[in-house]
């Protein structure tokens, strides 16, 4: 960890990722963040110079699982200290509607306005990958998606590698 405070507990689902745990989570995120951060300095990018992201467990449920607890792995770019707007909690909102639906919180704005609740969120910036959610804010939300679909192909790179690495039956 890098002692951010906003670092979700431990994940507590009734089932956890067993190859998709909160060190492949933070790997992948090291695998991103000098892009990200690079990316970050540009003000087309975003204005804020800040950003969160939020990894859901591939294994939790929507049914059988509380949200909060779902919450993988979470982590700032930037000094949260210096925020000029809650980013953990847009990144959340936006996680939130993409772990319930499964589908990108843009294409649920766009085309599946049905599928919002009162409460959701209207930001959007997510990755939804082969069961992998993950949730960016604090650049534009293009690019948060960009940010989100980054991190979520890595954390799927990590998890396959693993499992090869562990020879538990996958094949090539």
């Amino acid at each position: 960890m890098n002692g951010n405070p906003f670092l979700a507990s431990a994940s507590t689902v009734s089932a956890p990722s067993f190859y998709a745990d909160r060190q492949a989570a933070a790997q992948a995120v090291r695998m991103a963040l000098p892009m990200i951060e690079a990316a970050m300095r540009d003000t087309r990018v975003g204005e804020s110079g800040f950003l969160y992201l939020v990894i859901m467990d591939p294994a939790s449920s929507p049914g059988r699982d509380q949200f909060e607890e779902a919450i993988l792995y979470e982590h700032a770019v930037g000094d949260p200290q210096q925020w000029d707007a809650d980013y953990a909690a847009f990144a959340r909102g936006k996680a939130r509607i993409s772990w319930r639906t499964g589908i990108e919180s843009h294409l649920v704005q766009t085309a599946y306005p049905q599928l919002l609740r009162e409460t959701d969120s209207t930001l959007w910036g997510t990755a939804c990958l082969d069961g992998y959610v993950v949730a960016s804010s604090g650049a534009n939300p293009w690019y948060d998606e960009a940010f989100a679909m980054t991190v979520a192909a890595c954390l799927r790179a990590i998890v396959k590698g693993r499992a090869l690495s562990e020879s538990r039956g996958l094949v090539l």
